[in-house]
């Protein structure tokens, strides 16, 4: 059985260390990808407070395809370049979004969205998934969020 729970109390940055030392914990030695997406889609979901939907999207063939997550369901297949999802796949840049009502093309999979954080999971310098956070609240990612996002996506881009 496994129990990762974070800390009460921690700063954003500590708290994304624990949750990346909880992500290395889980995936390593596990070769199947999905499975670690799964692991690591939960593990956002208990430590990352305020949020409504958690988790990947795979890269394929000049696209996004949904990939394990928690939260409402989901746009299945999004082409690189479309909505913030897309704009990060395209762009292999973190895409910090305070209010997804202003970002052109936004697509609203669950309408409760206001904010969003997306980053890019890169393997040799090409993005092989992204990360997507979504919140209820408007602005509620900042530069701690991004910056422990973009750590977890480096350590876990060889596992999945």
């Amino acid at each position: 059985m496994y129990e990762f729970a974070p800390t009460s109390g921690l700063d954003p940055t500590e708290l994304y260390r624990e949750l990346a030392q909880a992500a290395d914990a889980l995936t390593v030695g596990e070769p199947d990808g999905i499975a670690n997406m799964a692991n690591v889609a939960a593990l956002i979901w208990q430590f990352v407070p305020r949020l409504n939907w958690a988790g990947f999207y795979r890269a394929i063939d000049g696209e996004l395809v949904l990939g394990p997550f928690i939260g409402k369901p989901a746009c299945i297949r999004i082409p690189f370049g479309q909505g913030v999802c897309g704009a990060a796949a395209a762009s292999g840049e973190t895409q910090l979004v305070a209010d997804v009502h202003a970002f052109p093309g936004h697509i609203a999979c669950d309408a409760a969205s206001r904010s969003e954080l997306v980053v890019p999971v890169l393997r040799d310098r090409a993005v092989i998934a992204v990360i997507d956070l979504d919140s209820p609240d408007t602005g509620r990612f900042g530069a701690d969020d991004a910056d422990g996002i973009e750590a977890l996506a480096a350590r876990i881009a060889l596992r999945i």
